[in-house]
């Protein structure tokens, strides 16, 4: 039995059928990370001993006739970014220096163990997460399955890799800019962004440092289902998050099975500003179309942007190293200087961004407020008359891996500049806003690698997007099984 070809909750259920055991799913997935990880590097390390231990408690549970969750015996797995679970590491995303032992545990992981999965090891992301491809200094780069010369994606390029190359079925990302829909993009996978409040972010000693942009935890998976049960366990309210939002239990396995029909769907090949590869736009607009086929209706929509793509990608930078460049100086005074003695482990581009944010004027957070303003109004203007807009994931298709450790995203597109480290993804505006927004798989180029469609929905409104992606699963469902076409 192929178990790689199978979606997280059918897994689960042949689990508790009885018709494999959860000790058994753990090797049968290790042996394909032993086997395959080489071949794309999304995994940085293993704890294969650890997952056994709990599959054999999950075992017992289930002789006693306890029911351990949805998802379980599922293997998953864990970013290499930030804490994720106390007591394993984490890089900092291939930073040597800043090893460290995890102190807590993530939101992904408490979720994905209530609901009876199993963590298997970590996989590999940028420095800081500061990028949308996956490469760093310590690890190397993460492949796309789909053809190991091309990226996978970032920040959680390593999770996706590794869902779509069936050594887990999810993978934990985090998204302050696009990092769980882009590498979903690459791969061929559903990655979702919860509207701001839905999903707890404790943060200390600033409690609201994940808020300029937004920053949230969330899944990698395979199916639209998967992402609900993740969902399910994830949102909640937390008295100690100031955005946290008491919205009540909701179960989204539930709610993506309503019908789109007559609901009015917003399409945008470029917001008006992004320079897109004209394969890219057919094949985004051609899947847009689709869901007319579930009774909505479809009207390409235009936006009045006031500056270029490029200074709202910049904007993007700038802002999320407001609190990085608080890290690398309170390091500093206690005596770790990262930049000082250890720049070799870091992108320039990380520390150029670095410097412009701590040294950024009044001015310039009035600046950045304004443009943030300027976006949460443009998506307002849409989501005024239409419930769901769609676009374009990213600009490009996967680009080739890097041979000196630093992938970056194109420098220009027709003809046009592109901001090489978040410009050629069409993501990052929801981050600002604080809107819902997915990626889903809608098709390949012509070179046969993965192409995302973005849905993004009004706040609060989640479910309004898991309604419209699980219609396109059923209007063009996405072949989930590994790429066959690797070679190992």
């Amino acid at each position: 039995m192929r178990l790689e070809c199978l979606s997280a909750v059918e897994l689960a259920k042949l689990i508790k059928k009885g018709e494999v055991s959860c000790t058994e799913v753990i090797r049968y997935f290790a042996d394909r990370i032993s086997s395959r990880n080489a071949g794309i590097n999304a995994f940085v390390y293993t704890k294969i001993d650890e997952a056994l231990a709990e599959a054999a408690l999950l075992e017992k549970a289930l002789l006693r006739g306890i029911d351990p969750g949805p998802l379980c015996g599922v293997p998953v797995a864990l970013k290499d970014f930030l804490p994720s679970r106390k007591g394993w590491t984490n890089s900092h995303g291939g930073v040597k220096a800043l090893m460290r032992e995890d102190p807590e545990d993530s939101m992904f992981f408490k979720a994905a163990s209530a609901a009876g999965a199993i963590a298997v090891g970590k996989t590999n992301a940028p420095a800081f997460a500061f990028r949308g491809t996956t490469d760093n200094k310590l690890y190397g780069p993460t492949s796309t399955p789909f053809n190991t010369e091309y990226n996978s994606g970032g920040s959680s390029g390593g999770s996706a890799a590794a869902v779509a190359d069936g050594l887990i079925m999810i993978g934990e990302g985090s998204d302050g800019g696009g990092s769980l829909r882009i590498p979903a993009a690459w791969c061929g996978c559903f990655g979702y962004k919860a509207s701001v409040g839905t999903i707890p972010s404790i943060c200390r000693p600033d409690a609201w440092m994940a808020t300029h942009p937004y920053c949230h935890n969330g899944a990698i998976t395979k199916t639209v289902e998967d992402s609900a049960v993740m969902l399910n366990y994830m949102a909640q309210y937390a008295p100690r998050d100031p955005l946290s939002l008491d919205l009540g239990k909701r179960d989204f396995t539930k709610l993506m099975l309503r019908p789109i029909k007559d609901w009015k769907i917003a399409f945008t090949p470029d917001f008006g500003i992004f320079p897109v590869d004209n394969q890219i736009v057919s094949i985004v607009s051609g899947a847009a179309r689709k869901l007319e086929l579930a009774g909505a209706k479809v009207d390409e929509v235009s936006f009045n942007f006031k500056h270029t793509a490029v200074e709202y990608a910049e904007l993007w930078c700038r802002s999320i190293s407001i609190d990085t460049s608080l890290d690398l100086e309170f390091w500093k005074r206690e005596g770790l200087d990262l930049v000082g003695d250890h720049r070799e482990e870091l992108p320039e581009e990380f520390i150029y961004w670095n410097e412009k944010a701590f040294n950024s004027s009044v001015l310039d957070y009035r600046l950045f407020n304004d443009m943030r303003t300027e976006m949460f109004d443009q998506l307002q203007n849409v989501f005024d008359e239409y419930d769901i807009l769609i676009s374009p994931v990213t600009i490009c298709s996967p680009v080739k891996n890097a041979k000196d450790h630093n992938t970056r995203g194109p420098l220009s597109m027709n003809g046009v500049e592109v901001e090489p480290l978040i410009g050629f993804c069409e993501t990052f505006m929801p981050n600002f806003t604080g809107h819902p927004a997915a990626s889903v798989p809608c098709g390949t180029d012509s070179l046969g690698l993965p192409v995302g469609m973005q849905l993004i929905g009004r706040r609060f409104r989640d479910e309004d997007v898991f309604a419209a992606a699980h219609a396109c699963e059923q209007i063009m469902p996405w072949n989930y099984e590994v790429p066959l076409s690797r070679k190992l």
